[in-house]
């Protein structure tokens, strides 16, 4: 079968699409760990495409192709020089889990002709079968039946592949989009099984390297559950981890470890969330029912979330306000004036006391970064009341306003520097 693409350059990013992520009842929960740290190997397609601009007409897979930004399609099959007994090239899959996460990669396409989604990302990616398989696996790869609008940065070469494919004259053809909004059509969602078919004119996001989190396989987590009840379950939420998982990744997170720690046939759902270094009580539920639940408890202040911060510098006790600019991408700005259409973020520092600074031991274990402190004495342990809970809203973002940095946070904390004697918090 003879499978084309026009490929868009990886500098098209996250923001591109709204995501609207769902997660398939057909995933399952008691894949053997063992198994998926097995290596495998597969051929790999190698790409004769030597220039940046659209490939002829004659080459091996008929595919369009622009130049990319993102890594070379090779690094996958790079990882070892060895040759299985079939004497196609070995090559690393998903897990292990590195211990560090490698570069962005996101490759964006529009597919010229229809196929299974496997097959086609292979050949158009240069990208071993097994490999893709595990992407979809981890919720990596999306489809949107109409190519969004690409952004300001794209090419022009771009912008005509764009053009070409959401033309009113090729759209009225496809009738997969009969009597759905251009909009509708141009939602995106996951692609949950490695046969699905992708007819053409459909658009792919391909996650090549996701984010990873290797605390998962470090965590006894059957030990970290709290409560146990027909409707829902409480987790003492290791630091390093994601509750629910990520745009690239729902394999890795409590919610999926949790379930597999209970042997629960249903997947455990979120109901709310804390940050990937923060430890502390979370509520998953087990029912649709109990998840509209705890949200109305929530929205109705019935729900107290006290946080217990580790910072360089006393804290004064007392409500901390300041505005956040309502765009949800980063820097995330705050200001401690009124802006008007910001969001009002508010918490109170409920005590502030002195305590010695962690010693060298905890710091090894809890992987504390030097962050070249002036004095490593004492710190400040606060217990805070998060008053309004927005997105992104943090007590380290509250803090910061007034000049009183936690102390554990120096740039941007890898997954094993995550430590969680940053902060941790309760539910009351």
């Amino acid at each position: 079968m003879t499978i084309g693409a026009a490929s868009f350059a990886s500098i098209l990013t996250n923001g591109l699409v709204s995501s609207l992520l769902w997660t398939s009842n057909r995933r399952s929960f008691f894949t053997p760990v063992a198994l998926a740290r097995t290596l495998a190997s597969t051929r790999v397609v190698k790409n004769h495409h030597k220039n940046l601009y659209w490939c002829s007409s004659n080459s091996h897979n008929g595919s369009r192709t622009f130049a990319s930004q993102s890594s070379a399609p090779s690094d996958v099959a790079s990882t070892t020089n060895t040759t299985s007994a079939n004497g196609y090239p070995e090559y690393g899959r998903l897990l292990p889990c590195p211990s560090q996460n490698g570069p962005p990669r996101v490759e964006h396409l529009v597919v010229s002709e229809g196929g299974p989604v496997l097959e086609y990302i292979s050949k158009a990616l240069d990208l071993p079968p097994l490999f893709v398989a595990d992407l979809i696996h981890f919720g990596a790869v999306y489809y949107a039946l109409v190519c969004p609008e690409p952004p300001p940065s794209a090419t022009p070469d771009q912008i005509r592949v764009y053009k070409e494919v959401t033309a009113l004259s090729v759209l009225s053809k496809r009738g997969s989009i009969k009597g759905k909004t251009i909009r509708e059509a141009q939602k995106t969602f996951r692609i949950t099984h490695v046969n699905e078919f992708v007819e053409a004119g459909t658009y792919l996001r391909v996650h090549v390297h996701p984010k990873r989190f290797p605390r998962c396989y470090e965590i006894d987590w059957r030990s970290r559950i709290i409560a146990v009840s027909d409707t829902y379950v409480v987790l003492d939420k290791p630091a390093g981890t994601s509750v629910g998982g990520t745009t690239d990744n729902i394999e890795e997170s409590c919610a999926t470890f949790a379930t597999r720690a209970l042997e629960f046939t249903t997947p455990l759902k979120t109901t709310h969330q804390i940050d990937n270094c923060t430890e502390g009580c979370v509520v998953l539920a087990r029912t649709k029912e109990y998840c509209s639940l705890f949200h109305g408890k929530i929205r109705e202040k019935k729900v107290k979330k006290l946080y217990l911060a580790l910072a360089a510098a006393p804290v004064p006790t007392g409500v901390i306000t300041h505005y956040m600019r309502p765009i949800n991408i980063a820097p995330r700005l705050v200001s401690e004036d009124f802006v008007k259409g910001w969001h009002l973020c508010q918490l109170e520092v409920l005590e502030c006391k002195k305590v010695l600074w962690p010693n060298s031991i905890i710091e090894e274990r809890y992987s504390v970064e030097d962050c070249g402190w002036p004095s490593k004495d004492f710190a400040f342990e606060c217990k805070i009341n998060l008053l309004t809970g927005r997105t992104h809203q943090s007590c380290n973002t509250d803090l910061s306003t007034i000049g009183c940095m936690q102390c554990t946070n120096c740039g941007r904390l890898n997954v094993h520097a995550s430590c969680n004697c940053r902060y941790s918090h309760s539910w009351n």
